[in-house]
Parts: C-alpha cells; structure tokens; sequence
C-alpha cells in the first residue's frame, strides 16, 4: 500500500448474491465471494437445511463440510413449494446482483429460477445455473454426486496404484465446478460494468472437471496410451517417490533432471559413480531400471530421519517435500509463518480457519463472516423484503418459514 493512501475496499463490497445451494459446488463458490465482500444470502431448506449441515458433527458439533463452505453467510429457512416461499426468494432476487443454484436438473427452472428465467426478467441481474452434466444430453437428467464425476470424468482411472484405482480424497468435481463459477460470476462481473447487462453463466461439474484433466486427457488423445496409475511415483520421471525414513516419515523426491541426479548420486547417496553408470546415467536409463533406482534412493534415506533427509536433499538442491497427513497440515510452519490462520464464529464458538488464498495487498483483509444457524436472518431478511408483521407470523404459523 502506498503510504499515505487508505486501504482499498474489498472488491465485492456493495454486492449481493441471493444462492438456492446445497452440498459443496454453490456453497464453495458463494464462499468465494463472500470472502471478497460480497453479502451472500444463503436460502436453505425449513427441514434441516443445506443436507451439509447434517454430514458429521467433526467441526465441534457442526458440520465440517458445511463449516468450510458456509462462512460469512445470512441464512433464511424457506419452503419453496408454497408460492409464498418462492415469492420471498424473487423479492430478494429482484434487489440482487447475483443469484446462485446448483439444485437437481430441472428444480430451478420449475420453480422458475433458472438462469434463462431470471435474466430475462432482471437484464442486470448475473445468474449462476450449477448442474452436474449440463443441461443437455443424454445425461443431462443422471443425479450427479463428486464420486460419480469423479468417475466419468476419468480422474479415478488415474488416480491410485497400478493395482487399484482410487477417487480424490478431496471433492474434486465439486471443487472445479465451484471455482469456475467463482470465476464466471467475476467476469459476468465485468462485462456487466462495462454493458449494463448480466446474463446467464452455466457451469457444470463434469466439464470443470474435464478441463482439469487436461494433461492425462492430451496424453491419451494425442500420444495414444492414457497415463498409467503409480501412486505417489511418477510415470516417466525417475527418482520421482516418498521414501521411508528413520523415524517412520516419508519424504518425496523428484530429479527432473541428469544433472539433479548427479548432485543426488554425489551428495546424498555417496555414491558418485552412479552419476557416470549407464543403468542410471539418463532418466531413460532410471525408469527403465526403477526398482534399482527407488532401491538406491531408499536405502539412502532409511539412514536419516525425515528433518535430517530434507535438509540433505536441499542443500543438494533437490526438490522434497514431507509426506504430511491433515493434522500436520493444520500445524505446517509456513502456514504459522506466514500468519495464514484467524477465527471465525459460529453458533457453538469460534472456529479455526485459513484465510483464502487470494491476497489483495493494499486493501482491507478478507472478510471472513460467522457461520451461520438454520434461519438465523430469515426475519432480518423477510423484514427487509417489506413483510409486516403478520405476514410473518403467518409464515411461520404456516411452516413456510423457520
């Protein structure tokens, strides 16, 4: 920041996302914006709400899906099935900027609040339709959970051992549809401050996760043999693997070059002839001999611990990383180093979090809102729609709102 200057606001103050979300896609991707200023009213179910809240109970009490994706956020509690619901939901629409769902193929246009639909009626308004194989073709209708994307779009079939093909431990398919709403929300964004118009953005989680295929998928298309499953080896590159270490660690190397295998040979392995020795010479040479190579690279670091092998290797100038399980994550060095973690509230205390990882230095610091209850705004917010009192009694008499 330059001195003398005041902060820059976060870049979504002054907009608002109206979401119908569920699960992980909207909610992660609404999460987004609301990180970056945007107020976000998050419309959930009467009877229990977003299904994600009812996942686990990991996050002290709450859901720790839920927790991730939801912060920030005003909730109301609304029955869509009963016109008055639904005629709650356009009001908050018709005073939006943005308006988010990733419900099951063909809900929202029911319920008219498809992306066609509603940027007919409002011109300015950027609507988000999140499905899971388009809304198109011959799947277009096929319920569309992480796992299964993760299956059609062949990220299983590279993903594990040679033996056994394993999904992402993460979900993947929901993450890429996520962002990429994310992003087109932006870029709607955009055009609209220089158009005056929104329109429709459509993001489904098949093709997102399609696109992150992109390196296996030209390999196969254009090479002619899809890539194999090695694990945590990779399958032209060698050295490339975790190694056992002393102490019951596990560090991964990777030589990307013959002049880092060299260094390796000299520095690590103390054997400085291997450098020279045809067998191990060229990377051609290493995979070709892979079990003699991860044999020599094995023995070697059995030897040390895990800090000690990672301090050898970069003073090599070998790439390494340890092989670290979630709760190391929650205590990695260069997370604390870098003061990546804050609190944030929820309805049972404050929770840890780690700051999303788009820094806009010079401006306000994200603004990582509470997580909030099932229907913790729904008055708020039906007051600010123009509701009288008796109107809202009525809901709630009614089981419309909660």
């Amino acid at each position: 920041m330059i001195r003398g200057m005041q902060p820059l606001p976060l870049p979504l103050e002054g907009i608002t996302v109206v979401a119908v979300e569920q699960a992980v896609s909207a909610p992660f991707a609404t999460r987004q914006l609301a990180d970056l200023g945007a107020r976000v009213i998050k419309v959930e179910r009467i009877d229990g709400g977003d299904f994600a809240r009812g996942y686990d109970t990991a996050a002290a009490g709450l859901a720790s899906h839920f927790v991730w994706c939801n912060r920030g956020k005003e909730s109301i509690a609304l029955d869509l099935k009963d016109p008055r619901g639904l005629d709650v939901v356009r009001r908050l629409v018709a005073d939006a900027d943005v308006f988010v769902q990733n419900l099951a193929q063909g809900a929202a246009a029911r319920l008219g609040l498809d992306a066609a639909t509603l940027c007919a009626a409002h011109p300015r308004l950027v609507a988000v339709d999140i499905s899971g194989y388009g809304s198109s073709g011959p799947y277009a209708d096929k319920r569309a959970y992480d796992m299964l994307v993760q299956c059609e779009a062949g990220l299983v079939s590279v993903t594990g051992t040679p033996e056994q093909p394993v999904k992402a431990g993460i979900p993947a398919a929901d993450i890429a549809a996520a962002m990429y709403a994310f992003s087109g929300v932006l870029a709607a964004l955009v055009r609209r401050g220089t158009t005056g118009r929104g329109g429709p953005v459509q993001v489904s989680m098949l093709e997102a996760l399609a696109e992150w295929m992109g390196h296996p998928l030209h390999h196969a298309m254009h090479g002619g043999t899809p890539p194999t499953r090695s694990g945590l080896a990779h399958a032209v590159i060698a050295p490339y693997d975790a190694y056992p270490t002393a102490d019951g660690g596990r560090v991964l190397l990777s030589v990307q070059n013959d002049r880092e295998w060299r260094r390796l040979a000299e520095q690590v392995l103390g054997k400085p002839e291997l450098g020279t020795d045809p067998a191990y010479a060229t990377n051609a040479a290493r995979v070709a001999h892979r079990e003699g190579t991860d044999a020599l690279v094995g023995t070697a670091l059995a030897a040390l611990t895990a800090d000690a092998a990672v301090a050898r290797l970069e003073e090599a100038g070998i790439a390494c990383a340890r092989l670290r399980d979630v709760r190391e994550l929650a205590e990695h060095p260069q997370l604390a180093a870098r003061d990546r973690w804050r609190e944030v509230e929820s309805p049972v205390g404050p929770l840890r979090a780690l700051l999303p990882p788009i820094d806009l230095p010079g401006g306000d610091d994200a603004r990582m809102g509470a997580v909030p209850a099932l229907g913790e705004h729904t008055e708020a917010l039906l007051r600010a729609v123009g509701m009288t009192d008796d109107e809202i009694a009525a809901l709630r008499r009614d089981g419309v709102t909660a």
